[in-house]
């Protein structure tokens, strides 16, 4: 496959280059240009992470590190930042609540209109007095807490409040049926679930606590139930287990040392759909997710304390802890939502970021394709002035939302930070930054700091050319292993290339140097030997313009191996019908060569998706073809499952 490099669509204008934080760590060691800045953050990876938290993140340690590496159990187990005692919470919180008390550390909105801001001094006041709570009923370092909550400022709180103690919690998406929360109590064998009582979503009440109970009922080690108020709805109650949130926190103090925590060791277990019915546990360490999300911020988003950064995200989804502790080391203002992105009008996203006054938004190609229907209008009645950086993650692009999103709701101004990485990495592997050009859909570097690349089969690089995207050597973030599976750990990134991180990902480094993700490895569709990446099927069939999504899977075939079919979601005023099918199928045909046609267009109603809107490729494969699909707890909507096996 060959990718035709767009016109360059934006240039950093001085006022960018001038705020750089890339730049300045670039003057501060005397490197003339990014791309020396880059190889150099690959070649010494020591002397980099140590700058980084020096004097980059200029983080606070209860012992300074002897060494900041040791690979002495190989490049799959490194230890990074060794004899150092630090807990991130103190980074996060109480040298920014000295400094600045008074400073938004998080601003929040609830789908029904409810507002709440926090100081940094007012946040580190509740995640002492919630981790003394938690203390004062026994939780220790080395303990495992679920927190199955919505996007409320509790919910940063309980994350924070568990880090605080050295326990290690186990986040879990608000949309989880009680098996699936169930499922990751048991693997991590929690002593504490953290829930609310309930959330709205789209103006309904969606019950929490009844989803817990029933969680908790067949998950033998939980002994307490932590409730917060979100609705103020009557809920079930379980006597000497169940606690309200303000019941805990009542009566403790709001000042707490934090637990001196190697920099090694746990803090956060966050599962990840596999493609078995067994998620995948990501251990993350003290000294390594929080460090990493911190440093994408800097490095790519530009984050300063001035910045008010927003997410569309879940907590249950690595944006959420992301944005969360990546937001507060660096000092600024984190803004959460726990609604419908177009509830109750399809501005509701442009509303909050005017009144929050969001300078960095977050959201992914498949939200900017759902509201680029509803018009511009919409966007533009809103003030956006204060937006100045765009970022997106989760799947790939397609160049017309890119374009809406870059020229719409930037207004021209703002470049899009697009970014992919994943739980397990802790962040990005491939980004931009805000002092480079960008290009429609692509990626304008690998991050700093990781040593990424794309591999043929044969494990050779290559430039130009569609391959396997690989990291060549470690990162502070990747993860320690899976929880008690460190087996399947080793067998999922370290098997196919010895030494040699293999991410799962399809990607194209391009000639002209920037990088393309083009869907996922374990999706590639093989026509007649000929190897294709579903995402650039389903480009290709949303560029007709009655399509507004599209998902190409590979169906068994005897003479080709294998052949496409395209699930197709139309736009409004647009019905399925022979002759669309026909023009869908030629439109594919026409952009990726008649080999490459597909056999069928199937229309759907909805697919199935994940609530950071992720389409779920194998699940809809298991479904077309009668098969299992594997672990769906991740899915927002079950539902689609049955619209794709009735898709006609």
């Amino acid at each position: 496959m060959t990718i035709q490099s767009a016109e360059v669509i934006w240039e950093p204008t001085e006022d960018y280059v001038a705020e750089s934080r890339v730049l300045a760590f670039m003057r501060r060691h005397g490197i003339a240009t990014y791309e020396e800045f880059y190889r150099r953050s690959i070649a010494d990876i020591a002397w980099f992470w140590d700058a980084v938290v020096r004097e980059e993140l200029g983080l606070e340690w209860f012992r300074p590190y002897d060494r900041v590496l040791d690979l002495s159990d190989g490049p799959a187990w490194p230890h990074w930042f060794v004899g150092g005692l630090f807990n991130y919470t103190v980074n996060a919180l109480d040298r920014h609540a000295a400094a600045a008390p008074d400073r938004p550390a998080i601003r929040w909105e609830g789908e029904e209109g409810t507002t709440r801001v926090l100081t940094y001094a007012e946040t580190l006041a509740e995640v002492n007095q919630l981790a003394s709570g938690l203390r004062a009923r026994g939780i220790k370092a080395g303990d495992r807490i679920g927190i199955f909550m919505p996007m409320t400022p509790e919910t940063a709180i309980a994350t924070l409040a568990c880090s605080r103690l050295g326990a290690i919690y186990v986040p879990c998406f608000s949309g989880y049926g009680p098996e699936a929360v169930a499922a990751r109590l048991r693997d991590a064998e929690a002593r504490v679930l953290i829930t609310a009582d309930a959330y709205y979503r789209r103006g309904k009440v969606i019950p929490m606590k009844e989803t817990a109970d029933a969680a908790a009922a067949v998950s033998p080690s939980v002994e307490h139930v932590i409730v917060a108020r979100r609705v103020g709805t009557k809920v079930p109650w379980t006597r000497g287990r169940d606690e309200w949130w303000e019941d805990v926190v009542a009566g403790q103090p709001a000042a707490l040392p934090a637990a001196e925590t190697s920099a090694d060791d746990p803090f956060m277990i966050i599962y990840t759909s596999g493609t078995t019915g067994r998620p995948k546990g990501a251990l993350h360490v003290q000294a390594g997710f929080p460090l990493k999300a911190a440093q994408d911020m800097a490095h790519c988003f530009d984050v300063h304390p001035s910045d008010s950064l927003f997410w569309l995200t879940d907590i249950g989804w690595m944006m959420g802890p992301w944005a969360v502790m990546g937001t507060l080391i660096l000092g600024g203002t984190l803004v959460l939502y726990d609604g419908s992105p177009d509830y109750p009008e399809p501005d509701r996203l442009w509303a909050l970021c005017e009144r929050h006054g969001v300078t960095i938004l977050g959201i992914s190609p498949t939200v900017v394709r759902a509201l680029m229907p509803f018009g511009d209008d919409l966007v533009r009645r809103h003030d956006l002035s204060a937006l100045r950086v765009l970022g997106s993650t989760g799947e790939p692009w397609n160049p017309d939302p890119w374009t809406w999103y870059f020229q719409v709701v930037g207004g021209g101004r703002c470049p899009i930070i697009n970014y992919s990485g994943g739980t397990e990495t802790s962040g990005g592997i491939l980004g931009c930054t805000t002092i480079l050009p960008l290009r429609p859909t692509a990626f304008s570097t690998a991050v700093p700091g990781m040593a990424a690349d794309v591999f043929d089969q044969h494990g050779q690089p290559v430039r130009g050319q569609v391959g396997e995207l690989v990291v060549k050597r470690p990162w502070v973030g990747m993860t320690h292993g899976f929880w008690r599976d460190n087996e399947r750990y080793l067998d999922t990134y370290w098997s196919r290339f010895p030494g040699v991180w293999t991410h799962g990902d399809w990607a194209l480094h391009a000639d002209d140097g920037d990088w393309y993700i083009l869907g996922r490895s374990d999706d590639t569709l093989k026509v007649a030997g000929k190897r294709v990446g579903p995402a650039e099927v389903e480009s290709a069939a949303v560029s007709h313009p009655a399509v507004r999504e599209a998902a190409a899977i590979g169906v068994p075939d005897e003479v080709k191996g294998e052949t496409i079919t395209v699930f197709a979601l139309l736009r409004p005023g647009h019905e399925p019908s022979e002759e669309l099918r026909g023009e869908i199928r030629q439109e594919v045909g026409s952009q990726l060569g008649k080999s490459l046609l597909p056999r069928e267009i199937r229309f759907v109603d909805d697919l199935p998706r994940t609530r950071n809107a992720k389409i779920m490729r194998r699940v809809i494969r298991a479904a077309y073809l009668g098969h299992d699909p594997g672990d769906i707890s991740s899915l927002e909507n079950p539902a689609a499952i049955d619209a794709v096996r009735q898709s006609r």
